[in-house]
């Protein structure tokens, strides 16, 4: 079962932004869509870049190095070169907080 860890506010990611946030020695890009928090890994699969170098289109990050786009809502890789996918976190809202599940 996963612990869920406050990494931030909900102000400090406005829309159409990402964030990226220390939890326990791994970095965690959090992607505000519209209005929506979804958690990914920071790290592309490809070639190792922080995505929250990377531009949020919509519900895609594109890796700021080579191009490589992922869906951040499931991690899919949906652009070359990237093939492996990120790995997502569950994502929760308490009040002004967000929760990230960890474990």
């Amino acid at each position: 079962m996963s612990e869920f860890v406050s990494i931030a506010k909900v102000a400090q990611t406005p829309p159409g932004t990402i964030s990226v946030h220390d939890v326990g020695g791994v970095s965690i890009a959090l992607c505000n869509v519209n209005g929506r928090f979804y958690a990914i890994d920071d790290v592309c699969t490809h070639d190792g870049a922080s995505l929250d170098q990377g531009e949020l289109q919509g519900q895609l990050v594109e890796c700021p190095r080579h191009g490589a786009k992922f869906d951040v809502t499931d991690g899919r890789a949906v652009v070359l070169p990237a093939v492996r996918p990120v790995k997502t976190y569950a994502v929760q809202v308490d009040g002004d907080d967000v929760k990230v599940g960890i474990g």
